[in-house]
Formats: structure tokens, C-alpha cells, sequence
């Protein structure tokens, strides 16, 4: 029952860290090189892709989806998708695309003379299935060296911490006041129960050997 219970909160903290990870916003710091459209046909790996944008078809299994060719500083390179999320999960109401190749596209810059910039995205960047992370904001910065603190993140994990402390405290107090004396009451009578007939079996077995 203990390694039951071990692999069960070990699956539990991976499925809510991967959840968080995906969902929140995170920040890359990068020179762009190139913005393009390319005609994207959706498979098993559709889950991991936004919605079409307003006004598109959208029991389309393929669409033209907007990308951002970036490097790092350690020029390593990076490819993030531009799609909106529109007011799907997650909830980042993003509906300016079209707007953001624009900014993207005026951001471009070359190696020997970078133009750095901050995009924030949420997603993963996954080679085997094709996945890419989803801008949802471009910031241009004269350096690479610029220190993000992440406001929202923080805010978010520490409501969100908070919120789960309250319910487990809850959960604690309804099972010490309701629980715990029902199931008290419940041992207690079958306790009972379990005497009774004890002494009812001893009974009916002192008065058999009585009468013989």
C-alpha cells in the first residue's frame, strides 16, 4: 500500500508541474532570423496546437500556421509558433497574430549586428512530435543580459499554493469533525456486532454440550 501511494503523488506532482510548466508564461532571449507561413497538416499531435484564428475554418485538419525562427545567445536555434488562442485554454485571449509577425518581421536582425529580443510564450518545443512553443509577446532589448522576474508565474503559483493549502485544511477539519467519528461509530458496531454474536455462538455451543 506504501508504494501505492508513493507512485500515486509522484504521478500527481509530474502531471501538476507539467501542467504549470506548459501553461505559464515563460521568457526567451533572442535575435530573430526569419518569419514565415507554412501550411500545417494537424494530427496526433493537433492537442498541442491553438485554435484557428477568428473567422477561419475550423474543422480543417490542416491551415497555415505563422512561425518565428530565433537564435539564443549561445547560438543555439529555436522556432516558435504565432497563433491566437482566441478564449480557449490556455487563457491568454490572444488574438493579435497577424500583429505580431508584423513586430516579429521588423525585429529581424543578423548575427553580426543583433537585435535582441524578449519573447514570451507558453508551450514546449518538442523535436519527435513536432511541437512549438506559442508566442504570445515581443519585446525588443538592447542586450541579452536583461534580468526578467516573473510577476505573473510567481503571483500565480502563490494563489494557487494558497488555494490548495485552504482545501487541504478543510478536507482535514471535515474528516477530524465527520469522518473520522462515523467511522469511529462504524468500528465501534461492528465491534458490537461481532460480540454479540460471539457470545450468542458461545451460548448456543455451552447449551448443546449442556443438554447432551
Amino acid at each position: 500500500m506504501l508504494y501505492v501511494k508513493i507512485i500515486f503523488w509522484i504521478v500527481l506532482i509530474t502531471l501538476i508541474f507539467g501542467f504549470f510548466h506548459y501553461t505559464l508564461p515563460q521568457h526567451d532571449i533572442v535575435r530573430i532570423i526569419n518569419t514565415e507561413i507554412r501550411r500545417v497538416d494537424l494530427g496526433e499531435n493537433s492537442f498541442f496546437w491553438a485554435q484557428p484564428d477568428i473567422g477561419e475554418d475550423v474543422s480543417r485538419k490542416d491551415r497555415d500556421v505563422r512561425f518565428i525562427e530565433a537564435f539564443y545567445e549561445n547560438n543555439q536555434p529555436m522556432v516558435y509558433r504565432n497563433e491566437d488562442t482566441s478564449w480557449s485554454w490556455p487563457p491568454y485571449f490572444k488574438l493579435n497574430s497577424a500583429n505580431l509577425q508584423a513586430f516579429a518581421n521588423d525585429l529581424k536582425s543578423t548575427k553580426e549586428n543583433p537585435q535582441w529580443v524578449i519573447l514570451r510564450h507558453y508551450g514546449w518545443r518538442n523535436e519527435f512530435i513536432s511541437i512549438y512553443p506559442n508566442i504570445v509577446n515581443i519585446r525588443a532589448v538592447d542586450s541579452p543580459d536583461v534580468r526578467i522576474i516573473p510577476w505573473i508565474n510567481i503571483t500565480l503559483l502563490l494563489l494557487t499554493t494558497a488555494l490548495l493549502y485552504t482545501i487541504w485544511n478543510r478536507w482535514q477539519r471535515f474528516k477530524r469533525k465527520r469522518l473520522e467519528p462515523l467511522f469511529e461509530d462504524i468500528s465501534d458496531n461492528w465491534a458490537e456486532r461481532e460480540k454479540g454474536w460471539f457470545i450468542g455462538w458461545l451460548k448456543r455451543v455451552t447449551t448443546n454440550r449442556n443438554s447432551r
